[in-house]
């Protein structure tokens, strides 16, 4: 059978080719090895799902192999949030999770995320551990649901009742129920649907879903991403509605997008650097950041002038969870809009995010393209973008080759003053900002990000980049 190899985020394939059912047994039958390995298998396991196609169906078949291991498993009852599924590891003391999600990947996709006893995402060693250890075959034995409940092996509950109670002792949301807000929420057919609702309900603010059903080939957008084109849709109700902003949720609710009260898009480095200015100067909080090496510099800025450490990491939450745990972060975060806060998991929340952008406009009394150029007032213009490219598998030693060779002395007219190897290749260029070229670990996609203070500089930025590895 083929080998399974574990990404920046677990495993992710295509339904029916590579992500199969004996597939999802073996992953499950090498995570179940590797709890008992670490000696957490008696503290069972949370098992959720999204709503991709046979999502729940996959999840239950992770649950039988677990059952059939003697690893006690609770079972959601519903689809849901994955930042709801990680805090349930911890209301429950398990040993881990595995949540059935491909999060942002194209409909075509699903996925298998497994997490640690914090409900973080497991670091690369580990991950490393899980693949050897995930058989070469799918005859293993399980138990099938109804005898699994039946002798109480696997537990059906809803994780919702205690998420919820957490964010509120996070946030304080009485006010913004009460502060008479319009929300649009963009719920991208995905787990994070009546979650606003749920919360901010029974006040004079008012939340309005769009994309809040369940439709498995995600309607309007090319995948469950809250980045461009993929908000496109949902944004275009801002305006309609008068919305003082739109909230975006990925498939799976861990990551957020946002877009201002005219119904623009305000891009991700962006979001992290108000979600930095929130704790730092309204919620007067102290305490280390952690960024991946493809998010914003606004935050290094906002770091000097806070006196606070920062953390640069490589891409993925395998990287931020354990860096956040180690240094006792106050936020961590990565340019996909993943967002993970103190006192809360060391994982990606898209709701607690959204609760706390919407905090910052209340506490502040401004709006969101008001807060971005307060924002702008202390660190200065911000610009980025991205393009991702999809290339054959053959290509890869090539394109590797084009970048590590790269010693441009310019890029899009700026002069190129140093190269960081973190995770890919980033060239820092004279004015601050920077260009990264690296594979995806999700997937078959090389991305190259460019942020620079020269708006007219983008587009030249990333079209050198693109000329450095070789795609143009």
């Amino acid at each position: 059978m083929k080998t399974i190899k574990f990404g920046t985020d677990g495993w992710r394939a295509r339904i029916a080719e590579d992500y199969t059912f004996d597939n999802v047994r073996r992953c499950s039958q090498g995570f179940a090895e590797f709890l008992k390995q670490e000696g957490r298998a008696h503290k069972g396991i949370v098992i959720g799902y999204d709503q991709r196609f046979q999502a729940k169906d996959f999840a239950v078949a992770t649950a039988e192999i677990m059952a059939a291991n003697n690893i006690h498993v609770w079972l959601t009852d519903k689809n849901t949030p994955t930042p709801a599924i990680s805090y349930a590891v911890i209301n429950k003391q398990a040993g881990g999770a595995v949540n059935i999600t491909a999060s942002h990947n194209p409909p075509s996709d699903c996925g298998f995320k497994v997490r640690d006893p914090l409900g973080g995402a497991i670091p690369p060693h580990d991950l490393k551990q899980i693949e050897k250890l995930i058989p070469g075959h799918a005859n293993m034995p399980r138990i099938k649901l109804d005898d699994a409940l039946s002798d109480g092996l696997i537990t059906l509950f809803d994780p919702a009742p205690a998420y919820e109670e957490q964010l509120k002792q996070l946030v304080d949301i009485t006010p913004i129920k009460q502060a008479g807000l319009n929300v649009l929420v963009d719920c991208m057919w995905g787990n994070g649907a009546g979650w606003f609702k749920r919360l901010l309900d029974n006040g004079s603010t008012t939340v309005h879903e769009v994309h809040n059903t369940r439709n498995p080939i995600f309607p309007y957008m090319i995948r469950p991403e809250p980045i461009p084109p993929n908000v496109d849709h949902g944004l275009s109700f801002v305006q309609k509605i008068g919305a003082d902003l739109a909230i975006i949720n990925d498939g799976d609710a861990d990551r957020v997008g946002l877009g201002d009260e005219n119904g623009v898009f305000i891009d991700q480095l962006r979001v992290y650097g108000l979600i930095g200015y929130y704790f730092l100067e309204v919620r007067g909080e102290r305490g280390p950041i952690v960024k991946t090496i493809s998010t914003t510099k606004m935050l290094n800025k906002l770091a000097n002038l806070y006196d606070v450490p920062v953390f640069e990491t490589g891409v993925g939450f395998k990287y931020i969870a354990p860096k956040m745990v180690e240094v006792g972060a106050m936020i961590g975060g990565e340019e996909s809009g993943g967002y993970a806060f103190r006192g809360h998991v060391p994982e990606r929340d898209g709701i607690l995010a959204g609760l706390y952008l919407l905090d910052m406009m209340v506490r502040t009394g401004k709006k969101p393209s008001e807060l971005l150029d307060w924002l702008f007032e202390k660190v200065g213009p911000h610009y980025y973008d991205r393009i991702d490219s999809r290339f054959d598998q053959d290509r890869r030693s090539a394109i590797l080759a084009n970048v590590s060779s790269a010693r441009p002395r310019t890029i899009g007219g700026l002069r190129c003053t140093d190269i960081v190897t973190v995770d890919g290749h980033q060239f820092i260029m004279e004015d601050g900002g920077w260009l990264l070229i690296r594979f995806s670990g999700t997937e078959p996609i090389i991305r190259v990000y460019c942020e620079t203070t020269r708006r007219n500089r983008v587009a030249a930025i990333l079209d050198d980049g693109m000329k450095i590895a070789g795609l143009r």
